[in-house]
């Protein structure tokens, strides 16, 4: 078994819509990035290429790559979770913390944990996302904004 761990940020900006864990929130900023700027999914494919040893996601879709920009972060994830059973790895479980003073992100992470189990080919029991503040704190809490964290823990395919 392989574990790996993810971290993401991205400050928030006027001209983009809100997506996090692929689904659209409203709110309104949304999140400056090269691609549509999902700081849950990102953290997700850092964690998971860590535990399989496979460099980071900005190394596998470059910001310096047009062929990715505005992609949707899902279409990336599913290319990891490719990579990874080519290289003979599944996915045992995620874990992951999304940190935003707002909006407030509760109602939206069924939705969020139903899309990204599907693309990770694992139950929704397998795949647990929080989402939490930082009492008005840092960043985060001045509401410049969100950041994630993730684990993932990897099993040999058989």
């Amino acid at each position: 078994m392989r574990i790996g761990h993810g971290y993401d940020v991205h400050r928030f900006c006027d001209d983009k819509m809100l997506i996090i864990g692929g689904v659209t929130i409203p709110y309104e900023f949304g999140l400056e990035a090269h691609s549509d700027g999902d700081v849950l999914i990102h953290a997700i494919c850092d964690a998971l290429l860590g535990a399989a040893g496979l460099w980071d996601i900005g190394h596998h879709f470059p910001d310096t790559d047009d062929a990715f920009l505005d992609i949707d972060s899902r279409e990336l994830l599913r290319r990891v979770v490719h990579d990874l059973q080519q290289q003979g790895w599944g996915i045992t479980n995620i874990d992951s913390t999304v940190v935003a003073q707002a909006p407030k992100l509760a109602p939206f992470i069924p939705d969020m944990r139903r899309l990204l189990s599907a693309d990770c080919h694992i139950m929704e029991s397998a795949l647990n996302i929080k989402a939490t503040t930082t009492e008005s704190l840092g960043f985060t809490g001045r509401k410049e904004g969100i950041s994630a964290h993730a684990v993932a823990l990897l099993q040999p395919l058989s």
